[in-house]
């Protein structure tokens, strides 16, 4: 049996932009998480033993990137979305990702997300050696359209 590989390197991205469209707000999102030039691949949320925490992400243009990722976009002028990750980390084993977007301030999307990260190692009988969390928030302007994104890209 051919597996895919196991990626080594993870890094935490999040930004929120304006466009005319819903497409066009989340693509520049995108761009403003660094992962825009990418073919990403969605995956659910779990971190493979002994992953790297980068900075910042260096694949080239065009690759496939796996990432977990939440999103939301809204063109319903003065609401306030935010997106978030959280990244659970444990002691010589695997972690966990959890994904987070909502109709709320940075602050109530980042302690969400940090706490769906204490529970899913909680279900697992993990002990949380570490939580890593990242978060973009916009408020969607007059006539305009707003998108949000969290993710964490897995490469290596």
């Amino acid at each position: 049996m051919t597996l895919l590989p196991i990626p080594t390197q993870y890094t935490l991205a999040a930004a929120a932009a304006t466009g005319r469209t819903r497409l066009t707000a989340f693509d520049r999102a995108l761009l403003g998480a660094g992962v825009g030039n990418l073919n990403l691949v969605r995956v659910t949320s779990v971190l493979p033993p002994g992953a790297v925490h980068r900075e910042r992400l260096d694949l080239p243009p065009g690759s496939l990137c796996p990432i977990a990722y939440g999103t939301i976009s809204s063109g319903v002028a003065g609401q306030t979305i935010s997106a978030a990750v959280g990244v659970g980390v444990s002691q010589g084993w695997f972690g966990m990702i959890m994904e987070f977007s909502g109709e709320c301030s940075r602050e109530e999307a980042e302690k969400v997300v940090h706490g769906m990260v204490e529970e899913a190692f909680a279900s697992r009988g993990l002990a949380l050696a570490e939580v890593k969390v990242k978060a973009a928030s916009i408020t969607v302007p007059e006539g305009g359209v707003a998108s949000a994104f969290a993710g964490v890209p897995l490469w290596g």
